[in-house]
């Protein structure tokens, strides 16, 4: 079954969190602070671990910089961070650090086991029917799940490669965020619009030799993202 690492201080959160994902089959291995989440992901048994919940309220290291740490490491492994306040500048800045998901504290069983279910399937294969697209110097190998500019390899999480692999898949297509939301966020029932534009935003940073003026991830003023044209 899945292995999860919980980085929560409040002993009494990590807990009841710890219990209900060993109670849904999840591996669970957990860490009081940020320093001793990333001294464990260091270590051989770090290797296990293909998920981490994350508390921005961490005494110490706060979340935003666990979550730059983890994502220097790692830029595979699903974040969900856990917000006590659900405060847009905070939610912004986690995002912003690379966090694939958030939730607001506190969080049902159902709500973070689904969430949990969400990220662990974004960074499944895509099933994407090409093997591959090479556009204007982008190559995206949707068999390997592998993204590569001019030769040279690019990173990226689980949340950004299934958006770029949506969208480039249906150059000059227009999709809402609404529509992205609930393809590769599985977000029915909580629309949130700032897990795309967060996504777009990275996507941006890492793919566009001028962010500001997007070749490939193009914003439709008033409609959401398109791929293109190039």
């Amino acid at each position: 079954m899945p292995h999860v690492l919980l980085i929560e201080d409040d002993a009494s959160v990590r807990d009841g969190m710890e219990l209900v994902l060993r109670r849904h089959g999840y591996g669970v291995d957990t860490a009081a602070t940020g320093e001793q989440a990333l001294a464990l992901l260091a270590e051989e048994g770090g290797a296990r671990v293909e998920l981490a919940v994350l508390d921005l309220m961490l005494p110490g290291m706060d979340g935003f910089e666990v979550c730059r740490r983890i994502r220097a490491r790692s830029a595979t492994l699903p974040v969900i961070m856990l917000t006590a306040r659900g405060d847009d500048a905070d939610i912004v800045t986690g995002l912003e650090a690379g966090a694939d998901d958030y939730v607001v504290k506190p969080v049902t069983a159902p709500v973070l086991e689904a969430r949990i279910r969400a990220a662990l399937r974004r960074a499944e294969p895509s099933g994407q029917a090409r093997e591959a697209d090479d556009l204007a110097g982008l190559v995206i190998d949707r068999a390997g799940l592998t993204v590569t500019k001019h030769g040279v390899p690019v990173a990226l999480p689980p949340s950004e490669l299934r958006l770029l692999l949506e969208l480039s898949a249906s150059p000059g297509r227009v999709f809402s965020r609404e529509q992205l939301l609930e393809s590769i966020w599985d977000h029915t029932f909580l629309g949130d619009s700032r897990l795309v534009d967060a996504a777009v935003a990275r996507l941006r940073a890492k793919l566009e030799d001028t962010p500001g003026k997007p070749r490939y991830v193009q914003t439709v003023r008033g409609f959401g993202y398109r791929f293109g044209p190039l």
